[in-house]
């Protein structure tokens, strides 16, 4: 069974595809250009993870409803480990408020933005769907782009680049 989209929905899902494929890069472009072994793997996996959420995008696109379970353990694991590396570096080793590379924190910063800005966009598109499974997936990437907006805020703050106040 494919789904008919309405135009708005035909639409609403082209924009999220442009926002998947901006993910993807920018991750990809600011993976290459961090200082920080711990931050290149982390942008490294989102950028992944936002290839899953284009390719689901796509897949909606051409009227079918994606499978969730192997994103939901991606996501998983990789939440996992930016945990972990987050946790036990700010363990070994206190970093002082601004003793960090400023060119990582412009990047973090960034993307930040960026997932706060994509995780509003799903969450107004979430209620334009008449499709509960639609609604769903929909969701799901949204949890997944909150998660990395954690992430990224975990990672600066562990590197004295985001003070909590």
């Amino acid at each position: 069974m494919t789904i008919q989209f309405s135009q708005k929905e035909k639409s609403l899902l082209m924009d999220q595809k442009e926002h998947e494929e901006g993910c993807v890069d920018k991750y990809a472009k600011y993976a290459n250009q961090a200082q920080d072994a711990e931050l290149k793997q982390l942008f490294t996996s989102y950028s992944a993870q936002e290839q899953e959420h284009l390719n689901s995008i796509n897949q909606m696109l051409a009227g079918q409803i994606p499978a969730m379970g192997g994103q939901q353990k991606q996501g998983q694991q990789a939440q996992n480990q930016q945990q972990t590396a987050g946790g036990n570096q700010g363990q070994m080793s206190p970093t002082v408020q601004g003793n960090y590379n400023q060119e990582d924190a412009k990047l973090c910063k960034d993307m930040l933005m960026t997932e706060k800005y994509v995780s509003s966009v799903y969450n107004t598109a979430i209620f334009e769907f008449r499709d509960t499974n639609v609604r769903q997936v929909l969701n799901h990437i949204q949890k997944e782009e909150q998660e990395h907006g954690e992430g990224i805020f975990q990672y600066m703050q562990s590197k004295g680049m985001y003070q909590v106040q």
